[in-house]
């Protein structure tokens, strides 16, 4: 199943408070280490387009196939390739439902994989893997921060929340991850941590 939306009336769903948020994070902390699942998968085709799909193929190359990860590239890199340490964007689904307050709504995140697992750094250093269905991710040492996008869609407290040392330890905002094996994935799927 598979559906394609612009990121249309974002804003009509109120935006969560700082107060809200923070009486979620004891229910983001209770998240499991390991052996979580993978809620949506959300495929970026173009600019401003969401593609929700049950099923997906996890790439070494190009990231999640029908993603423009790689097509689109990257301001930040020296040459404006796609940066291979954020091939893939996570976020814990817990946080992501605080933000947002609808799960319709998740897909405006803009990261392409929502799993219910504990991302912070001391659960998943730099270089932890993680198993998903046929495909292993590698957790990578850039972090994934906040922005404007990320306000005008969930509210300026919701920036704030994910921006503090804390929350950068949670990685509340999420994580970049790398393709380490290909394979196939589907909502549903078992999200394990592995070793190396």
């Amino acid at each position: 199943m598979t559906s394609t939306t612009r990121k249309q009336a974002p804003y009509s769903v109120g935006h969560p408070t700082i107060e809200q948020l923070e009486a979620g994070l004891e229910h983001i902390r209770r998240s499991p280490a390991s052996g979580g699942s993978l809620l949506m998968v959300v495929r970026r085709p173009g600019e401003d387009l969401r593609e929700v799909v049950s099923e997906a193929e996890l790439d070494v190359d190009v990231g999640l196939v029908g993603d423009d990860w790689k097509t689109r590239g990257s301001p930040k890199t020296p040459d404006g390739r796609a940066n291979p340490d954020a091939q893939i964007t996570i976020i814990n689904s817990r946080v992501l439902d605080l933000l947002a307050r609808s799960e319709k709504r998740w897909k405006l995140a803009g990261d392409q994989l929502v799993i219910d697992l504990d991302m912070s750094v001391e659960n998943l250093p730099p270089g932890a893997r993680l198993s998903i269905g046929s495909a292993v991710l590698e957790m990578t040492a850039k972090p994934h921060t906040g922005c404007a996008k990320l306000a005008a869609r969930f509210g300026n407290d919701a920036l704030r929340f994910v921006s503090t040392p804390e929350a950068m330890d949670m990685r509340l905002r999420g994580a970049n991850t790398r393709v380490v094996q290909s394979g196939t994935i589907r909502v549903g799927d078992t999200v394990s941590k592995i070793s190396t």
